[in-house]
């Protein structure tokens, strides 16, 4: 079921590409590819951002929610909660596009492996309309007409370091990969001067000072641009180069998105940070006035926990404080 619906739409696709471009060019068709389905992604894309503009944005918000909590977790948790729901924001918000994302990563890579393997999948693993293509079926008289290079200088049925063997074309196309994918996550990640590294934070755990779960997180976030770069070149290097490649691309035109939507007017932004506007069709929308409770007045005030969730009991306490008041 995998391969029906996910490796071979994706291959096919990339096949046809192929066998349309002028010069049949791999590289060329799959450098074509990737910005295609970065494009077809963008709605998806473009939604991930706002949401993540708007967590970035929350951060002081977050600091002033500990503080005012004073190390009472039920409370802080409990205001978190609240201010997540006032701004209508998932934590976990952008998990679907980095699936989508995912197994697109996987399918490509399944069919890429055919290829690499025997060129001769080109014919045999595509739709009998794609084997219909005049080159195609040239390739079908003649695989040895395959040209599965990047511009003749990189091929890319070739690892980087396979048997021993190191080849610096694909080895520059996996480094090149992983530096995109270092400058795109540390994109995304919010910029906090005061923000402790994980080794600090688990010196002092160890030193029976607890760790807060917030700056937990946002050192593990901290950490990961600098992982998933270096277990993109562990993943690449011994893999065709062509995969090399369209991380590469895939990078570098994320990186394009995300500085487009991340540097776009700040009002617009703001609106959708503060929950007065939605994205509708890929237009930003004034959302209708409604009253809102209001958080950060909760923060300032440092309610306890049952007050804070209880307007009731904030108004019988009010009229507690009254009458104590006159009766001195």
């Amino acid at each position: 079921m995998f391969d029906t619906f996910v490796v071979e739409p994706i291959f096919n696709l990339l096949v046809f590409l192929y066998a349309l471009l002028p010069g049949h060019n791999f590289g060329l068709a799959l450098i074509i590819f990737t910005v295609i389905v970065r494009l077809l992604m963008w709605p998806l894309v473009k939604k991930q951002l706002h949401h993540t503009k708007a967590m970035r944005k929350m951060q002081p918000e977050l600091k002033r929610i500990k503080k005012a909590s004073k190390g009472d977790k039920q409370k802080e948790s409990a205001m978190v909660m609240e201010l997540y729901k006032e701004r209508g924001l998932n934590p976990f918000g952008s998990i679907g596009t980095l699936a989508i994302q995912f197994v697109v990563l996987i399918g490509l890579y399944s069919g890429l492996s055919r290829v690499a393997q025997d060129p001769s999948a080109l014919i045999n693993f595509s739709y009998d309309w794609v084997r219909g293509l005049p080159w195609i079926e040239q390739l079908a008289a003649d695989i040895g007409r395959f040209d599965g290079t990047l511009f003749n200088v990189v091929d890319l049925q070739r690892a980087a370091f396979k048997d021993g063997v190191l080849y610096i074309p694909a080895l520059i196309l996996v480094l090149g990969s992983a530096v995109t994918q270092f400058f795109s996550s540390k994109q995304l990640l919010p910029q906090s001067d005061d923000q402790r590294s994980l080794k600090q934070i688990l010196k002092e755990a160890g030193q029976g000072k607890q760790a807060d779960q917030q700056e937990v997180s946002g050192a593990v976030a901290q950490t990961t641009r600098y992982f998933l770069p270096v277990m993109i070149i562990v993943f690449t290097v011994g893999l065709p180069a062509a995969l090399g490649l369209y991380w590469l691309v895939s990078g570098a035109v994320a990186y394009w998105q995300q500085k487009k939507v991340l540097d776009q007017d700040e009002d617009e932004l703001e609106a959708l940070a503060d929950g007065t506007a939605e994205v509708i069709d890929g237009e930003v929308v004034d959302k209708p006035k409604t009253p809102k409770k209001k958080v950060n007045s909760e923060i300032n005030a440092q309610a306890s926990p049952k007050s804070y969730l209880d307007p009731n009991r904030r108004r019988q306490g009010s009229k507690v404080a009254a009458k104590k008041g006159s009766k001195k």
